[in-house]
């Protein structure tokens, strides 16, 4: 049996890839549309990929590998990789909260069956 410090690398490895979202949605929406012609998208692609806020989130995801990693010494893959659904759980809430994005009863049922899952999943 796993000690319940051990979660604390799923945990983060969810926060971090969490953040990573949400940074890189927040900048993308400040930024604005791509634009049509090809050189302008890539000097758009170029002005997000030097955004600290972008490289913040790829840094993020770096950080979330290693703590992934870190689970992977803890748990095993079955048990632990249910607990990623929770990332698409989050990303909807604070994507309702901080964008306004829709969130109908058909998508609070899919977050619902997703957590059902999860726990189902690792309880195996």
């Amino acid at each position: 049996m796993s000690s319940l410090s051990n979660y604390l690398y799923i945990a983060l490895t969810i926060a971090l890839t969490v953040y990573g979202q949400i940074a890189i949605k927040m900048q993308v929406a400040q930024a604005g549309a791509m634009p049509a012609a090809g050189g302008d998208k890539l000097l758009f692609l170029i002005k997000l990929l030097l955004n600290p806020w972008i490289i913040s989130a790829f840094a993020a995801a770096f950080m979330a590998s290693i703590s992934w990693m870190g689970a992977m010494t803890k748990f095993q893959l079955s048990h632990a990789y249910p607990f990623m659904s929770l990332n698409f759980v989050i990303v909807l809430l604070l994507g309702a909260w901080l964008f306004n994005e829709p969130l109908s009863m058909t998508r609070v049922i899919g977050v619902a069956l997703i957590c059902l899952g999860t726990v189902v999943a690792s309880q195996g």
